[in-house]
């Protein structure tokens, strides 16, 4: 897809970056390659704490008050629920990674970390697919010029 708007392309930029890399951690989990996925770990951990944090917090606090405005409110909700229920994912995962990528995690934790693991690629998968269907087509209309330079521009910075 091509977007008009600077902030639906770098939410797409994103968005393919962490496609990129939830599709190696799946692969790695799905093929049970132990020194793949610990390679992958420390990556895994960064995307996680910019998604969660800045990513998320950018749309939840700049692009979903403005859809709710606009009478999107419902799909607004939804991302943010799909948010919640991500960042607590994530928080079980983070530890685990941590220990996977300093190569101390215990034996008995590796099935907890392939269960997180594999329903995070999921979840995020789905829902990155879901804001590139919906979300980032829908800033095309809503943000007009400079509203979306200010946006971008804040996201840029704030990152």
């Amino acid at each position: 897809m091509s977007f008009m708007r600077q902030v639906s392309r770098m939410l797409d930029d994103e968005h393919r970056s962490s496609i990129a890399l939830l599709d190696r951690v799946g692969h790695a989990l799905a093929s049970g390659d132990a020194a793949t996925l610990q390679s992958l770990a420390a990556p895994l951990q960064r995307q996680l704490e910019h998604e969660i944090g800045h990513h998320f917090g950018f749309e939840e606090s700049e692009l979903f008050p403005r859809m709710a405005e606009a009478g999107d409110g419902d799909l607004a909700t939804l991302l943010t629920e799909e948010h919640e229920t991500l960042r607590a994912v994530a928080a079980e995962l983070q530890p685990l990674a941590a220990q996977l990528a300093a190569g101390t995690l215990p034996p008995e934790q590796r099935g907890t970390l392939q269960r997180v693991a594999s329903e995070l690629v999921e979840r995020q998968v789905a829902h990155i697919q879901k804001e590139t269907m919906a979300l980032l087509p829908m800033l095309d209309d809503l943000l007009d010029d400079e509203t979306d330079r200010q946006l971008a521009f804040t996201y840029s910075v704030d990152a």
